[in-house]
């Protein structure tokens, strides 16, 4: 019942959230087309040695198969490109992601606990912050963010996305095949250096937003089958209980009967 409420909340400011995020990538990314060749580091497309991932994860359990499907997917993403690039560090969010790749030895850069607990823009933007700063002065070639989309209470779909650098997708380059650049006011580069970094931010809180909604989805789902899963156990104990009371009466009836027979 708590999952179900925190559900209902998550659903609603993903529903707020949505068309700003999706308005503000559609903006970003003609932005980004039309400022190809432009020297801002973030949107300098390079060969992929020095990688980022951020890991989105729980702080707490007793929710199926939610943080299990993450960590399995981060790190099947690590082993089959660990030999392509000179290093994959990871960003995690959450303690559920950051006990599982502690365990196993995995190079970790930074951890942030309690972030879907209280999902702030302002803690988030804490966290977008921190990729851009280490995008540009630690030499990273790109960042990738995985976590799980919300589908609907019973479906999560792992989903791994690039943030950096910052390109427009396919649809918006067939859409726009000879762009017309756009008059900046007060300049490009400007406006790049405000905009550009505040992407980063929705994005990461985006995908905050739609994995909290996830978690409580499948601890919602995952807390019914436990309480189907006792209401079950509970009629087949009752039953072998039932059962053991009436063979143990019935014997002890069948004593009291040989009993009087054997006395007469």
């Amino acid at each position: 019942m708590v999952a179900a409420v925190k559900l209902r909340r998550a659903q609603e400011n993903i529903l707020k959230a949505r068309p700003y995020t999706f308005r503000l990538r559609d903006v970003i990314s003609q932005l980004a087309l039309r400022a190809e060749g432009t020297s801002h580091p973030l949107l300098q497309k390079r060969e992929e040695k020095k990688v980022l991932l951020l890991v989105i994860t729980s702080d707490r359990g007793l929710c199926g198969a939610f943080n299990s499907n993450i960590n399995r997917k981060a790190e099947r993403y690590v082993k089959s490109n660990v030999k392509g690039h000179e290093s994959i560090e990871l960003l995690l969010v959450g303690k559920k992601g950051r006990d599982y790749f502690r365990r196993r030895g995995y190079p970790i850069r930074k951890e942030y606990m309690g972030v879907l607990t209280d999902p702030t823009l302002e803690r988030i933007g804490e966290i977008g912050s921190y990729i851009t700063g280490e995008y540009i002065d630690s030499g990273l070639d790109a960042v990738y963010i995985i976590y799980n989309e919300f589908k609907s209470a019973v479906q999560q779909q792992v989903v791994v996305e690039t943030i950096l650098p910052i390109e427009p997708p396919q649809s918006v380059q067939e859409t726009i095949k000879n762009p017309i650049d756009f008059l900046y006011e007060p300049d490009r580069e400007k406006i790049l250096n405000a905009v550009l970094p505040l992407y980063v931010n929705i994005q990461v809180y985006h995908a905050v937003l739609e994995s909290l909604a996830a978690e409580m989805g499948a601890r919602m789902t995952a807390m019914e089958s436990a309480t189907n899963n006792a209401k079950d156990l509970i009629n087949r104990l009752t039953l072998i209980y039932n059962k053991t009371r009436q063979a143990s009466i019935t014997k002890e009836l069948m004593d009291i009967i040989g009993g009087a027979e054997a006395l007469k």
